[in-house]
């Protein structure tokens, strides 16, 4: 399958499912991408009514085959005024999930630089989609979440966690989003998936599954409350609202996916032998996931559960696995032994007319954050540790490959390893990594 890409005046044609891609000329050197325009800011549009009604309209084939329902608490204090909607992210079915929730309440949404590419970008904005910079910090963002809510008169839909969640829990959300609460000054209102994650998990290359799918919307806090709560406890309620495990709710509501492709990409999560302790040698298949290195095997029940065919099964809960793996980075961090050392393709944004592949290049990430290179050396980036809470990886990105991104206001750089290398480690490392700098930051200096 191939898709296009428009850059500048030329189209980059992609060769999905595969680490190749064609185009009508050859690669678009570096320095043609400094030359290219930057994203000018524009302020968000209000929503189409009848653009809306179409979004609304599309989604009715999901919605019937998911039997989505939803449930209500505390809503009737929101009324039609205008709130901030704050929604957990587990795959693309998320968004017509909220227009089968909301409409026909106007609502505008944050959206990430790379999703609103093209032509497609052009009709999301005037669904009142607004583009940001997934984990940069951005102050036009929220100039922008002011305007939608002031002067649009409309809702804002977020997605705290920014990304898909790898492993069906919440993917690490920002400190101090309670400062924004109180800033906007609007009712808060959250919208906590089940089921939305096991139809379509991330590893799971893009294969669903015939499962309901539910929500439950919240108002967790009024105009009033937020003025009279802190920054700490506004930020206790999100990670309340934001507790969950979606692997333990299938588990425990006996959820049964009896699927045969069911571990197919599993290894992009649990890249980690916890029998022989080799990285990158596991492989997710049917219903098994084996590590290569060892020959051990672990077989992936109806019920999202694992159980090694032979010996001990170490980690039946797959949460419970990937937690091991952070905690092995973490021992990995603090020894200085942590090191991603690969080279990758690299593509580049710097506007929305769409991604640029420049060539190969080298990407390392130590303790001292990330180095991109390429290009000849004309490509030269650094990214501090404390840059970012996380990291922008993906799995399967656009139907090319597992992707690294990085960049800041300016640049947006996506890296495909060439290597075998897990972006999930590197996703768990930069967030530990994040951590350790931020520690060492509080302790008080002696003397």
């Amino acid at each position: 399958m191939l898709f296009p890409i428009v850059c500048g005046k030329l189209i980059i044609i992609i060769k999905t499912g595969c680490d190749a891609y064609e185009d009508q000329h050859p690669h678009l050197p570096y320095e043609e991408v400094l030359k290219l325009p930057r994203l000018k800011h524009r302020n968000p549009r209000k929503p189409s009514k009848l653009l809306a009604t179409v979004v609304r309209i599309a989604s009715l084939p999901t919605l019937w085959k998911t039997k989505f329902s939803y449930t209500t608490e505390r809503m009737e204090l929101v009324g039609d005024q205008p709130c901030l909607i704050l929604m957990n992210h587990s795959s693309f079915t998320d968004m017509k999930l909220a227009y089968a929730i909301f409409y026909p309440k106007q609502f505008g949404i944050v959206t990430s630089v790379d999703a609103m590419s093209g032509i497609l970008g052009k009709l999301m904005r005037f669904l009142g989609c607004t583009p940001t910079h997934k984990y940069v910090a951005d102050l036009t963002l929220i100039q922008d979440i002011e305007y939608m809510l002031k002067k649009n008169k409309t809702s804002v839909l977020m997605y705290p966690e920014a990304g898909y969640s790898f492993d069906g829990r919440t993917t690490t959300l920002p400190r101090k989003l309670g400062i924004l609460m109180k800033k906007l000054g609007v009712p808060v209102v959250t919208v906590i998936t089940q089921g939305a994650f096991a139809r379509d998990p991330l590893y799971n290359m893009l294969q669903i599954r015939d499962v309901k799918v539910s929500a439950h919307v919240k108002c967790i806090a009024t105009a009033e409350e937020i003025k009279e709560k802190s920054v700490a406890e506004l930020d206790a309620l999100l990670d309340e609202a934001f507790s969950f495990d979606n692997f333990a709710w299938q588990r425990d509501n006996k959820i049964s996916i009896d699927v045969p492709f069911r571990a197919d990409g599993l290894q992009r999560i649990l890249y980690k032998c916890p029998h022989c302790g080799t990285e990158n040698q596991t492989e997710g298949k049917g219903i098994h996931l084996t590590c290569l290195a060892c020959g051990k095997q672990w077989t992936m029940d109806e019920f999202g559960q694992l159980s090694a065919n032979e010996g001990e099964t170490y980690y039946s809960h797959i949460p419970d696995w990937y937690t091991w793996q952070k905690d092995c980075i973490r021992k990995e961090l603090e020894d200085g032994t942590y090191l991603l050392d690969t080279d990758v393709d690299i593509a580049v944004q710097v506007n929305l007319d769409g991604v640029c592949m420049i060539g190969s290049g080298h990407l390392v990430h130590d303790l001292n954050g990330f180095h991109l290179t390429g290009s000849d050396g004309a490509l030269d980036y650094r990214q501090s540790p404390v840059a970012s809470h996380t990291l922008y990886s993906d799995y399967y990105w656009y139907e090319i490959g597992d992707v690294i991104g990085i960049g800041n206001n300016e640049f947006s750089y996506f890296c495909f390893p060439k290597s075998p290398v897990s972006v999930t480690k590197a996703r768990l490392a930069t967030e530990e990594l994040y951590k350790i700098k931020k520690e060492r930051k509080r302790i008080p200096q002696e003397g």
